[in-house]
């Protein structure tokens, strides 16, 4: 069975919002081989509306002289929208009526990992359906005070340290499997 992975750049206040605004001092090799290993495990997106509108504007622009384009845009995606009608961005499919169940069937279907990225909505209904298997954390070491956090409200979930690593630049690699 695939597992859905989630992975985030994020604080260590819980904020995921804007990364572009704060994580780039702290991004070096070690961040980088962490990130393309995630993407070499995986073989399919999964994402929010918003966050496909973001990456289908700015990704389906990118020639094949930027780093990762041709990964992110040759990689199958489902998008998860209540108000998405159609989605044009190349290999992009949108789960339909029922995409709790389409989702199950795409974690028994054949393949590597399904990567979430952005969209913490996305991961809290993942996490709610218990489709959601892992979540991948690169945390961090500064306080961005404001900005939409991961995880907000009651939900409550065990999760369970399957890997962490410390890298010179005082982030923080974790990766959590739902319990």
């Amino acid at each position: 069975m695939r597992k859905i992975v989630a992975s985030y750049f994020i604080s260590v206040d819980g904020v995921v919002e804007s990364p572009q605004s704060w994580h780039f001092p702290y991004f070096n090799s070690e961040m980088g081989a962490a990130v393309g290993t995630q993407m070499a495990e995986s073989d399919a997106l999964l994402l929010g509306r918003r966050t496909y509108e973001e990456f289908a504007a700015h990704w389906s622009t990118q020639g094949s002289d930027v780093e990762f384009a041709d990964q992110i845009n040759g990689t199958t995606k489902y998008v998860v929208s209540r108000t998405l009608s159609s989605a044009d961005w190349r290999n992009t499919t949108l789960p339909g009526a029922d995409p709790v169940g389409q989702i199950r069937q795409l974690r028994e279907q054949p393949g590597k990992n399904i990567s979430v990225t952005g969209s913490p909505t996305l991961a809290r209904w993942l996490l709610a359906n218990d489709l959601l298997d892992e979540i991948s954390l690169l945390i961090h070491p500064i306080v961005v005070g404001k900005g939409q956090r991961l995880f907000d409200g009651d939900q409550q979930q065990s999760l369970a340290l399957v890997h962490s690593a410390t890298f010179s630049t005082g982030v923080v690699h974790a990766t959590y499997r739902t319990v």
